[in-house]
């Protein structure tokens, strides 16, 4: 099966950044063939799909981030990364990575962005 994991999660400032990474590794060869995603979830809110990127390199952003976040993918790595800037305290939630090869989604755990003065 395919192992996804998050980090580069934790505790910043309001405006300030962070870059979080996913990185798969398993039974793949390479994420080339795979849409990689970013979700979140926060408490009392739905999980919400924030970013993804198809294979042919097209991305996809939430109304909330666009202009804030970027989503980026090094197949080479097996990394997908997202890079968010101006962050707001409603960006707080956990982040989790999905990889999808268009018959099964893998799910990393999830890391934890808070953004707090």
């Amino acid at each position: 099966q395919v192992h996804v994991v998050e980090s580069g999660g934790g505790l910043v400032q309001p405006g300030g950044s962070l870059r979080l990474s996913c990185a798969a590794s398993g039974s793949i060869f390479s994420i080339y063939d795979m849409t990689m995603g970013w979700y979140r979830q926060a408490p009392g809110k739905q999980r919400e799909l924030v970013a993804g990127i198809n294979s042919d390199g097209n991305t996809y952003y939430a109304d909330s981030v666009k202009g804030r976040f970027t989503i980026s993918r090094d197949n080479a790595e097996n990394t997908v990364y997202l890079q968010m800037n101006s962050l707001k305290p409603e960006d707080t939630a956990v982040y989790r990575c999905n990889a999808a090869t268009g018959i099964s989604d893998f799910w990393g755990q999830g890391t934890q962005v808070t953004v707090s003065s």
